[in-house]
């Protein structure tokens, strides 16, 4: 039986197709506005924290004399995240029965990194099912709940390692902003997974009050999130999820090492620590990948550990160059050539699954 095209925004005429069209996006004013926002936010944040005597040239000068070595072992630390992502969510997906070439998951998943990067609110995620279903054919419910399990265990694993990173690195030294940072993180950790637990749990019962056509969408979505968390696969997920943050918190202690700080005398541990609060603010949907919030995040983190404002935005500006500029380039230049594209864009007019 052939299901009824979704209508994201209610409005027959207008197709997920149009919701995720980058062109569409990219011109529309809210994300002209958002990306505005998020530098002008922090050329205001800025002004705040820096204080006149802040220094740019200074900033400047870090920058431009970065070791080019350790710049490139910070790109490879950052890119071999994308493989382990596409292998974990090939994994994800194929507990969900939906079976996907892992060269094919990397690519789709670095598609929507790219999307993520230039517009807000998180539409890479939406564009990631998009283009599955338009080139596999996979349920879109299904896929957004795969990207849900996804989330929720690089939140958890975000928290859990950014505790013990902390707790490492700041041991003997207790600050009260240190505290409320463990304290959040440790709450935020035990609601996911209460959260995980009350949907695996109780989630049939939820689909089954639901109006009939939303509780199937619901019923694939749990097929696709709680639905593939078992004993076994748990484990995976995790151990994959550890190893992916770890690789994060390698390439910003290579991006410390890179600019030659002398006084941002920062372990592995500590880089850890930073990356991950960093990334945690990713997900605030304002800007597109978190601009102006995330950088003066670091430079906040970086604080704490007592480096002064200059080297620490030279590091927010370094790091964030690699993680945003290079995949705006890369996936462009992906998303210029790339066939699942064209394909996905050429099934526009196919029903989509619910």
């Amino acid at each position: 039986m052939t299901e009824e095209p979704m209508r994201p925004s209610g409005r027959p005429e207008e197709s997920l197709a149009d919701q995720v069209s980058l062109r569409r996006r990219l011109l529309n004013v809210r994300t002209i506005g958002s990306a505005v926002f998020g530098l002008v936010l922090l050329y205001l944040l800025s002004r705040v924290f820096f204080g006149p005597d802040f220094d740019w040239s200074e900033v400047w000068r870090l920058v431009t004399q970065a070791n080019l070595g350790f710049l490139g072992l910070a790109f490879l630390a950052y890119y071999a995240t994308f493989p382990v992502r596409g292998f974990r969510w090939r994994y994800v997906l194929s507990r969900s029965g939906m079976q996907v070439r892992l060269r094919d998951a990397t690519e789709i998943l670095f598609l929507s990194w790219f999307v993520n990067c230039l517009v807000p609110a998180k539409l890479g995620d939406l564009y990631r099912a998009y283009l599955l279903r338009g080139n596999f054919g996979a349920s879109i419910s299904r896929t957004v709940g795969t990207v849900f399990v996804e989330r929720i265990a690089d939140i958890i694993i975000i928290a859990a390692l950014a505790l013990s990173a902390g707790f490492w690195s700041f041991r003997g030294r207790s600050r009260p902003e240190i505290d409320a940072i463990f304290l959040v993180g440790f709450i935020l950790s035990i609601g996911l997974v209460v959260l995980l637990v009350g949907l695996r749990l109780f989630g049939g019962q939820i689909g089954r009050r639901l109006p009939a056509r939303i509780g199937e969408l619901w019923a694939r979505f749990q097929e696709g999130s709680t639905g593939v968390l078992t004993a076994r696969s748990v484990p995976v997920i995790l151990g994959l999820t550890i190893f992916i943050w770890l690789l994060e918190g390698a390439r910003l202690y290579f991006v410390i090492r890179a600019l030659a700080l002398p006084e941002v005398g920062l372990g592995i541990s500590a880089s850890v620590f930073v990356a991950l609060a960093a990334a945690l603010l990713t997900a605030v949907p304002f800007t597109p990948a978190g601009v102006g919030i995330v950088e003066v995040g670091i430079i906040g983190v970086l604080g704490l550990y007592g480096v002064t404002e200059e080297p620490a935005a030279a590091v927010a500006l370094v790091d964030r160059g690699l993680t945003i500029v290079t995949v705006i380039i890369l996936g462009g230049i992906l998303y210029a050539f790339s066939r699942k594209v064209r394909r996905a864009h050429g099934a526009r007019s196919a029903p989509l699954p619910g």
